[in-house]
């Protein structure tokens, strides 16, 4: 590996990017961060062994420049960036709903722009990155942003206009997950459950109806079905989700989403 990669913006997934390209066999000497607060800076410098420089020196030095920040301060990173932005430069993107289009206009004409929308589990290794190509980014560009992404879970390629489709569905979709355990945890304790037992009792269920999903290569509906007897407990669950409109509401959810993050690429904030 001889690129040099800068991951501006350094937080929780800025960090869970540097430290699984460490684990993958990236040397430290071969990245470069850049963090608003000069203790943050010292922290990741500290515990990754990592350079940590002002946002123009890494837009000189790196081959690959990564763009955490959040997507209302994207703008005035590419204000600081792009004096120093040569279009021989990968451009990788993580801002949610904001289009490379954006990036192309601001930066150095020609420049390859990457957009990727990951999510919260790449903090455990088990992220999901959607990958984009903006106009100028060819298939040497999108293999690059995989090995980096790779390294803290799967990786998958979309057409750019599929992009907000998978931010609902992938990027906020551990949220889902999450709300649905919250939900189940009250029903044990409804039930009579110690809240830590209720927790531990769905975390495995999770757990493992989601490794079954993932290797099984079963569709769900076989999988369910395999749970649910006639006349058993689980089809009398299924009913009620039913009659109260869970499915519907999901779908209702993830278009929720999918609005909200068109919106954000139009720019209303």
């Amino acid at each position: 590996m001889t690129q040099k990669v800068a991951v501006l913006g350094a937080g929780k997934i800025g960090e869970a990017l540097l430290s699984g390209m460490i684990r993958g066999g990236w040397s430290p000497s071969r990245l470069l961060v850049t963090a608003r607060r000069p203790d943050r800076a010292e922290e990741l410098h500290v515990r990754y062994g990592v350079e940590c420089v002002p946002n123009p020196e890494a837009a000189k030095a790196a081959d690959t420049l990564i763009l955490t920040v959040k997507p209302q301060d994207m703008a005035g990173l590419l204000g600081e960036l792009a004096p120093h932005v040569p279009a021989d430069r990968l451009v990788i993107s993580g801002a949610a709903g904001i289009p490379t289009t954006f990036f192309e206009e601001r930066l150095t004409t020609g420049t390859p722009v990457v957009r990727v929308m990951t999510n919260t589990p790449a903090l455990v290794d088990e992220g999901m990155s959607v990958i984009s190509a903006g106009t100028h980014a060819g298939e040497a560009h999108l293999a690059r942003a995989e090995e980096i992404f790779g390294g803290v879970g799967k990786t998958l390629r979309v057409p750019e206009s599929q992009q907000d489709a998978a931010t609902a569905l992938s990027g906020s979709g551990p949220a889902y997950f999450f709300y649905l355990v919250e939900a189940m945890t009250d029903a044990g304790i409804l039930l009579g459950l110690p809240r830590d037992k209720a927790h531990d009792l769905i975390v495995q269920a999770a757990i493992g109806a989601s490794t079954m999903l993932r290797d099984s290569g079963e569709h769900p509906v076989t999988l369910r079905e395999n749970v649910t007897s006639p006349g058993g407990t689980t089809i009398n669950a299924i009913r009620e989700l039913e009659n109260h409109g869970v499915r519907a509401a999901l779908l209702a959810a993830i278009e929720a989403a999918r609005d909200r993050s068109r919106e954000l690429a139009s720019g209303k904030g």
